[in-house]
Formats: structure tokens, C-alpha cells, sequence
């Protein structure tokens, strides 16, 4: 008896592993046919119109968003720099910031600034005409 439900098994089994490799995989209900898929259940779209969209699967269904650039990330930038200050040290710069345990200090390539490093080189640099 155990055999036979064991051959059953494998049969069945055997059956769906061939059934899905028989064609490609079904498109996702809600997702336009040309989306990418970008990351597990993410899709990227751009329509007629040149308006990027993200669909994601939920456990509700597709979602749509607009693809649209972060409005708070160079203000964060900017914010997260104030407390920065910059001093030329040759070819990299040295930062200082305020810390709970008191004054951080480092350095850095001024090849391989941060966004946030090189808005505060940019605002500390020396004139060049001084």
C-alpha cells in the first residue's frame, strides 16, 4: 500500500515538474506584457507616455506606482552636511562632526567623497582666488 502511494507521488510530481517546463511562465494578472521584473514580485514599466511605473505584487493584488526620484533626498543631503566641517589635507579631506561622545574625525580620498562628504567639501572648500 505504501508503495503505490509512493509511485503515485512520484508520478504526480513528475507530472507538474513537466507541465510547467512545457511553456513559458504565465503572466502575472495587472502587470503590462513589456514590465522588467526588477526584484522578486517588482516590475518596472514605461508607458506610451514616457511615465515610468512600478507594479508589486501584494497580498491584495498588483500595485502600481509612479517611478518618481526621491524629493527629500537632496534636502537630506544638505541637512545631514550642516553639521560637517571640512579641511584640506593634501589629496583628501579631513571632516569633523559633532558626536553625543564628542568630536568624530576622519578623513577621506577626495576621489571617493560621499554625497554628503562632498556637499560639505563644497561649501568649506578655500576660494581659489585667495
Amino acid at each position: 500500500m505504501k508503495s503505490i502511494r509512493l509511485m503515485i507521488f512520484v508520478a504526480a510530481t513528475f507530472g507538474m515538474s513537466l507541465a510547467a517546463a512545457d511553456g513559458p511562465a504565465p503572466a502575472t494578472p495587472g502587470v503590462p506584457a513589456g514590465a522588467v521584473l526588477t526584484a522578486p514580485y517588482t516590475w518596472s514599466y514605461a508607458d506610451a507616455q514616457g511615465r515610468k511605473w512600478i507594479y508589486r505584487q501584494t497580498p491584495f493584488g498588483v500595485a502600481r506606482l509612479e517611478d518618481k526620484p526621491d524629493p527629500h533626498a537632496a534636502a537630506d543631503i544638505s541637512a545631514q552636511a550642516r553639521y560637517l566641517k571640512a579641511a584640506d589635507a593634501g589629496d583628501s579631506v579631513r571632516f569633523e562632526r559633532p558626536g553625543p561622545f564628542g568630536i568624530y574625525r576622519w578623513e577621506s580620498k577626495k576621489t571617493a567623497l560621499s554625497a554628503v562628504e562632498q556637499a560639505a567639501w563644497d561649501r568649506d572648500r578655500p576660494a581659489a582666488g585667495k
